[in-house]
């Protein structure tokens, strides 16, 4: 493939595994890879969650210091340490997102698999949480930093989410 006919790549680090911290490495990558750019997401500390199929269908939301979040009554942040306010937060945003219909994190990343974009597991993020390959989604690939800079440095966008 000449230069000029080089697929656009997108290099995204996904970093956090909270539910609305997983949305947008997702949306940006499943939108980049129908654009027909090359993607990967470099899934890191607590953002191997986004793939570990025994934890990314429950991902929740951190009340707490999130002064975001939405609420129909507006409430002072400190009141998201009180007992139930993950939960409530957490039913709360999936509810809106049940609204607009948006896909779960389970569908956005089986929609990545299907539009090849790569997702890589940080190796020393696995051996230090004890998750094993077994417990990512199918596809994933287990590797360090270098791999994933070898293709980021091609990137023609980088992203830190």
């Amino acid at each position: 493939m000449s230069e000029t006919t080089k697929k656009k790549r997108v290099a995204i680090i996904a970093s956090k595994g909270t539910l609305d911290m997983a949305y947008p490495p997702l949306i940006i990558a499943s939108t980049a890879a129908a654009m027909d750019a090359e993607v990967a997401i470099f899934f890191t500390l607590y953002g191997v969650d986004i793939v570990n199929k025994n934890k990314y269908a429950n991902l929740q939301i951190a009340p707490i210091a999130n002064p975001a979040m939405p609420s129909p009554v507006p409430f002072p942040n400190i009141l998201g340490m009180l007992p139930g306010m993950t939960a409530m937060g957490t039913m709360m945003m999936k509810s809106m997102i049940g609204k607009i219909k948006w896909p779960s994190i389970p569908e956005l990343v089986e929609a990545c698999v299907a539009s090849d974009v790569r997702l890589i597991a940080c190796t020393p993020t696995l051996e230090m949480t004890g998750v094993r390959k077994e417990d990512l989604v199918a596809g994933t690939e287990v590797a360090g930093a270098a791999d994933f800079l070898d293709f980021a440095l091609d990137a023609n966008m980088s992203l830190f989410v």
